[in-house]
């Protein structure tokens, strides 16, 4: 049988990259093998115990039906607290989505706006869905490159030089996916400035892992900053990073709504509401007691700075100090001649030793390796020990 052919808008993008070695270490692991993965983003924490029993009292009750496709009351309620609390956005329940994850959210927003040859600026190394759904949805990915020596921030002057009059979006990830870049009050009031004078350009500003900060500051966001320009800027936010509820599937989104509007329209005829009991659990995260997150990332940070020092203490690895989320992304360029110049190669031949990582060309950056410190410090020490095995065979 002749296999028919794919979409042209499927032929766009590729599996992601972080899923298939995700994947890939777990078929490895269920043939017996030890492999400690740190590919995926994922907090190794129990879900809090209130989140777990409202999930239980959600099933006990037969809360098992449809929800409105915008997602329950309560849940819009409890995330519109959570943009007023956490984010400073002056949010209320008629101004928020529900989605099934922050990707679905992503994925409609810009489905929803995008058409074939509009341009999205991007800030490079990026969080590997972003260019694959701009493409999917006929845009052009235009990267906004950001280096280590400056924190993988970039300079406003260096956003507004990107601008056309094609530019739709400009997405922003703070804190960062897989750099841990952390954009401060400063550099968001300049970001506001070029988008003041480019009227047609909105913002996607990514805040899932917002809660996971580790500068000792309060979170900075776009449009609580600058409520000027709310009306253009979308906020996406959710329980998996910041709860320990990757599975749950609930992201929570805020902005005009004219594009909320939108993005009900399409999730109505693709998923439909996101899981009820799903809402349920979220209602008790987002509304419930918050202090258990000072402990998580002090644990994280923690992590953090032993994974920091091991790294750079590695000849031809280093690696700057993540300012937020769970991630290091390392560069390898002084050893790659070993592996070709070849960063998927430097990752097969650390999974061979144990230890699966992405290969940053997965980010659109070249010659090095994201990995995650979400794993347990025992785990972590581990890791790190054969990756230096595997690099300098001590």
């Amino acid at each position: 049988m002749t296999v028919p052919p794919l979409s042209h808008a499927l032929q766009r993008i590729e599996a992601s990259s972080t899923s298939a070695m995700t994947d890939r270490a777990r078929i490895l692991q269920a043939d017996g093998r030890d492999i400690i993965s740190l590919s995926v983003g994922e907090p190794d924490f129990a879900t809090p115990p209130h989140v777990i029993a409202a999930a239980k009292d959600a099933l006990d009750a037969g809360d098992t039906r449809y929800t409105s496709v915008m997602g329950t009351t309560q849940l819009r309620e409890a995330a519109a607290l959570h943009f007023r609390r956490d984010l400073g956005i002056a949010a209320e329940a008629g101004d928020v989505i529900v989605t099934a994850g922050g990707k679905q959210a992503i994925f409609e927003a810009l489905a929803a706006t995008i058409s074939a040859g509009d341009e999205v600026i991007v800030p490079c190394p990026w969080w590997v869905s972003y260019p694959q759904i701009v493409r999917f949805c006929g845009g052009k990915v235009v990267p906004l490159l950001t280096h280590p020596e400056n924190g993988y921030r970039f300079d406003a002057s260096d956003l507004e030089a990107l601008i056309t009059p094609k530019t739709r979006w400009a997405l922003l990830n703070s804190p960062g996916n897989p750099t841990g870049a952390v954009y401060p009050e400063g550099m968001l009031h300049a970001i506001a400035d070029v988008l003041r004078r480019h009227p047609q350009v909105m913002v996607l500003s990514d805040d899932i892992y917002a809660p996971l900060s580790y500068t000792g500051q309060d979170h900075a966001t776009l449009a609580a900053l600058c409520p000027d320009l709310k009306d253009r800027v979308l906020t996406v936010s959710g329980v998996s990073k910041s709860h320990a509820m990757t599975g749950f599937r609930i992201g929570v989104t805020t902005g005009p709504r004219w594009l909320l509007e939108a993005m009900t329209r399409l999730q109505g005829n693709s998923s439909g509401n996101a899981a009820s009991i799903s809402q349920a659990a979220a209602v008790a995260a987002l509304a419930g007691p918050q202090d258990f997150l000072a402990d998580w990332r002090a644990i994280l940070r923690g992590r953090r700075d032993m994974m920091v020092e091991r790294l750079n203490a590695i000849p031809g690895l280093s690696t700057p100090m993540p300012d937020g989320a769970f991630y290091c992304l390392v560069n390898a360029a002084p050893i790659m001649d070993r592996f070709g110049r070849d960063d998927n190669r430097l990752a097969l031949h650390l999974l061979d030793h144990g230890v699966a990582v992405v290969a940053v060309s997965a980010f659109g950056g070249r010659d090095g390796f994201r990995i995650s410190f979400a794993a347990s410090e025992e785990s972590l020490r581990t890791a790190m020990d054969r990756i230096e095995k595997a690099l300098i065979g001590q």
